[in-house]
C-alpha cells in the first residue's frame, strides 16, 4: 500500500508541475500554411494511451471478512476531445480491462470491465505548445465476462454502476496537429456481490488510472 500511494503522489507531483509550467508559456509558432498550432474551438482531439488501472478497494459485508482485494491492470485506452470553445472541451474515455480479484482464500476469478467516462475540460494555455488541463464528469461502469466463485458456487453482480471521476493531464505539442500526453484520472466505480442469493457486501473499486500516450489534433 505505501509502495501504491508513493507512486500515486509522484505522478500527482509530475503533473501538478506539468500544469505550473504549462501556465507560464507564451503562444507559439505560426507557420506559413497559417496554422497557429495549440488548439481552437470545434478541433477535435484524439488520443491513444497506454493506462496503468490502480484500484483502492474498499469493501463490505463478508467480503471485508474475506479480505476482497483487486489487481492492477494495463490496458490501452481511446479518447476524443470535441473543442466547444479554444479552452473548453468534452471527452469521451474508451478502455475495457480485466481484473481478477483475491481474496484470503485465494484467487476468486476474473472479470471485465468497461466504463466510458464522459468529461468536461478545460484547457490552460490553449495555443501554447505545453497546454495542462483539468476535467470532471461521470463514468457508466459495465461489469461483464464475469468468472467470480467461491469453492466453485457462481457469485452474482451487479451489471453496471454510475460514478463521478475527476481528471489532469497536459498535451504537450510535438508537430502542429501531433503531441504526446500525460493524464491521471480518478473514477469512482463499485458493485454489489451475492452468492446462492445471499448478499457478500459491496465492493469499491474506484481507481486511479494512470496514462502515457499520443495524439493527433483534427
Amino acid at each position: 500500500m505505501k509502495t501504491r500511494l508513493t507512486r500515486l503522489i509522484g505522478a500527482a507531483g509530475v503533473a501538478a508541475s506539468l500544469l505550473a509550467l504549462g501556465a507560464h508559456v507564451s503562444p507559439a509558432w505560426a507557420d506559413d500554411a497559417g496554422d497557429t498550432g495549440g488548439i481552437h474551438a470545434g478541433d477535435v482531439l484524439v488520443r491513444l494511451r497506454a493506462i496503468s488501472i490502480v484500484p483502492n478497494v474498499q469493501t463490505s459485508g463478508a467480503l471485508s471478512t474475506l479480505d476482497v482485494n483487486v489487481n492492477n491492470a494495463t490496458v490501452p485506452e481511446l479518447d476524443f476531445t470535441y473543442m466547444l470553445r479554444d479552452d473548453l472541451g468534452v471527452e469521451l474515455i474508451l478502455a475495457t480491462s480485466r481484473h481478477q480479484v483475491t481474496s484470503s482464500l485465494g484467487n476468486l476469478g476474473g472479470v471485465n470491465v468497461l466504463p466510458p467516462t464522459l468529461l468536461l475540460q478545460y484547457h490552460f494555455n490553449h495555443q501554447g505548445m505545453i497546454r495542462p488541463y483539468l476535467g470532471a464528469g461521470l463514468n457508466y461502469t459495465l461489469f461483464y465476462n464475469n468468472g467470480l466463485n467461491v469453492g466453485g458456487a457462481p457469485v452474482s453482480i451487479t451489471g453496471h454502476s454510475f460514478g463521478p471521476a475527476l481528471q489532469a493531464g497536459v498535451d504537450v505539442q510535438v508537430t502542429k496537429r501531433v503531441f504526446v500526453n500525460v493524464d491521471i484520472k480518478k473514477i469512482w466505480m463499485h458493485t454489489d456481490a451475492t452468492l446462492n442469493g445471499s448478499g457478500l457486501g459491496r465492493l469499491d473499486i474506484d481507481p486511479v488510472v494512470v496514462g502515457v500516450g499520443v495524439g493527433m489534433r483534427f
